[in-house]
């Protein structure tokens, strides 16, 4: 991804980039963080401009400017109904993935309470409110793939149960579960519990109108797939029961007051157009790259792992999002390697982004049975609709040699 330079700090007692101690200094950019945010693509750029310049309006108003509004958010509704398989009425628009699964397990607790189950590898907006309303987890296999068995008895233990909720493709590692098998599971074993899915990672790569087609409840976010940031999308199927969490005006059929971010949601709605037009072509190209990238890595770093995959490079991949490469390496932390590669001007991460951007213990490894000793090395690269082969050439120069560097390896 050609991205412009960008000043790398000094950061006291660490390890300096050159020219450290005149100031920041200008490197070039290899971007390789897509599942924590991608590059906005044109078509929602120019889809925004148009409600960021002369249009304006607040689409719950009864005059000509709030039914120009109205008809733009009820023509992206239309249009993001089309992409993930549901009727446009049934989707309701938030703030973000975040926002979506809240509302999804907090609403359906709210309206039915009872037990409610998750996979233990959930990002943290759906174990957070899960853990809040007293839910359990389900383990996972050494893969990452749900623990069918498992979930089966838990939903049998758990009598009654309300909500289950297993995320269609892994943030960290980037795992794509059987969605299908999962709404097999529990409507036979608890056919009144309503299904979630976090489909945030997957919406990229994936036909989430075809893979969640037996869900609930189905969570996307905009920034994931090349739309703003702060604006994204919760399916609700008719008869689902939902109570809102968020109280005011009543839009969104009342499942969620507040004002329209009509230039956000337009945005999202061109951006998921070319998503899903671009997606076969993308994905085969990206899985190319990813490839390279993974078997590069394993054959140049010894000892290091492909998580939920295999130790060696050609290790099958088909059940994993084709940006994502997750990798444990030895004998280095994360924190120190992420540190070296960014004053290479590589940008990645060691699991999933969060607030305070610090580094913190994977709770996704921990549910994979890695041990604590391999996880400190991990690292994840994720490619993205506009990754090149010169990032994947990049990083496969700079992060052997920061891993040997942290190793103590002679050049």
């Amino acid at each position: 991804m050609a991205v412009p330079p960008a000043a790398v700090p000094c950061r006291p007692g660490g390890i300096r980039p050159p020219g450290c101690d005149t100031g920041p200094v200008a490197v070039p950019l290899t971007y390789l963080d897509h599942a924590a945010t991608t590059a906005l693509r044109p078509e929602a750029r120019e889809a925004m401009l148009e409600w960021l310049g002369g249009r304006f309006g607040n689409p719950s108003g009864a005059h000509p400017v709030a039914r120009a509004a109205r008809r733009a958010v009820d023509e992206a509704r239309d249009v993001v109904g089309g992409v993930l398989g549901c009727r446009p009425n049934e989707v309701v628009f938030t703030s973000g993935g975040t926002e979506a699964d809240n509302l999804a397990v907090r609403g359906v607790h709210a309206a039915r309470p009872g037990p409610v189950l998750c996979s233990a590898i959930e990002h943290e907006a759906v174990l957070a409110p899960v853990a809040q309303v007293g839910g359990s987890t389900v383990p996972v296999e050494p893969t990452g793939r749900i623990d069918l068995a498992a979930l089966t008895d838990a939903l049998a233990a758990a009598a009654g149960t309300t909500l289950v909720s297993v995320m269609a493709a892994n943030n960290e590692i980037g795992v794509v579960q059987p969605i299908p098998d999962v709404v097999e599971a529990v409507r036979h074993a608890a056919p009144d519990a309503t299904v979630h899915t976090d489909a945030v990672q997957a919406a990229p790569w994936l036909d989430v109108a075809a893979l969640a087609a037996g869900v609930d409840l189905v969570a996307v976010s905009a920034h994931k797939f090349g739309g703003p940031q702060g604006v994204g999308a919760l399916v609700v199927r008719r008869g689902t029961p939902l109570h809102a969490q968020a109280l005011g005006g009543g839009q969104e059929r009342e499942l969620r007051s507040g004002t329209h971010n009509v230039a956000g949601i337009a945005g999202m709605a061109a951006a998921l157009t070319a998503a899903a037009r671009d997606r076969a072509a993308t994905a085969a190209r990206v899985s190319r790259l990813r490839d390279r990238l993974a078997d590069g890595l394993l054959a140049a770093v010894p000892g290091a792992i492909e998580t939920g995959v295999s130790g060696v490079a050609g290790g099958d991949r088909r059940h994993r999002l084709p940006g994502t490469v997750h990798l444990c390496l030895p004998d280095v932390e994360s924190e120190a390697l992420l540190f070296l590669l960014e004053a290479d001007g590589v940008c990645a991460s060691a699991a999933s982004a969060c607030a305070s951007g610090a580094q913190q213990a994977s709770h996704v490894l921990a549910a994979l049975g890695v041990p604590p000793e391999r996880a400190t090395g991990a690292l994840r690269l994720t490619l993205g609709w506009t990754s090149t082969d010169a990032d994947v050439d990049a990083a496969l120069t700079a992060v052997p040699a920061a891993v040997a560097r942290l190793q103590g390896v002679p050049a």
